[in-house]
């Protein structure tokens, strides 16, 4: 129960820390403004998407944008509870935080489309003229779950060739 606590905390911080952000950024900004934080690399642009990751479906139908941005992830986190808790007791702790983190993401995202019917991004990456899409905490959250899980795989396939022939099985 310890991992699970741990788990709600970081995930209740995450959301706070998304919706504090986003909120910052709707308060301060107006839509489209960029402020530059570090020269040819970083700024803070408000952005508003109607899509998934990058954007994409942003131009779909209200019904499918529906389905696929607010009904459909709102499942997916109640899988991602469950994948929390079955994982919760494992030695090891990556896949069970990993899980949180993605709820926790999915959460900061969700709220925004219920009450705004668009997701707040704001972190904007680029290179001279090349910019990653705009992001934001959630979306940092969710990313990051991604590679823990990688990592995870990577590992435990590493831990797999290393064992005992006869443990194999």
């Amino acid at each position: 129960m310890k991992r699970i606590f741990t788990i709600s905390l970081i995930g209740a911080l995450i959301i706070l820390v998304d919706q504090f952000t986003k909120g910052a950024v709707q308060d301060h900004f107006y839509l489209g403004e960029s402020k530059v934080i570090i020269e040819g690399f970083f700024n803070l642009t408000y952005v508003r998407n109607k899509g998934a990751a990058f954007g994409m479906g942003a131009t779909a139908p209200d019904w499918v944008r529906s389905v696929f941005f607010l009904y459909l992830p709102v499942a997916a986190c109640f899988y991602l509870l469950y994948l929390v808790w079955v994982s919760r007791n494992l030695k090891n702790w990556m896949p069970c935080f990993a899980y949180g983190l993605i709820f926790a993401g999915a959460v900061g995202n969700l709220i925004d489309r219920f009450m705004l019917s668009y997701v707040v991004d704001f972190l904007d990456f680029y290179v001279k003229q090349s910019h990653f899409p705009a992001f934001n905490v959630a979306d940092s959250s969710i990313s990051i779950a991604a590679g823990l899980l990688i990592l995870d795989l990577i590992l435990e396939n590493k831990r797999k060739e290393s064992e005992p022939e006869e443990k194999k099985s």
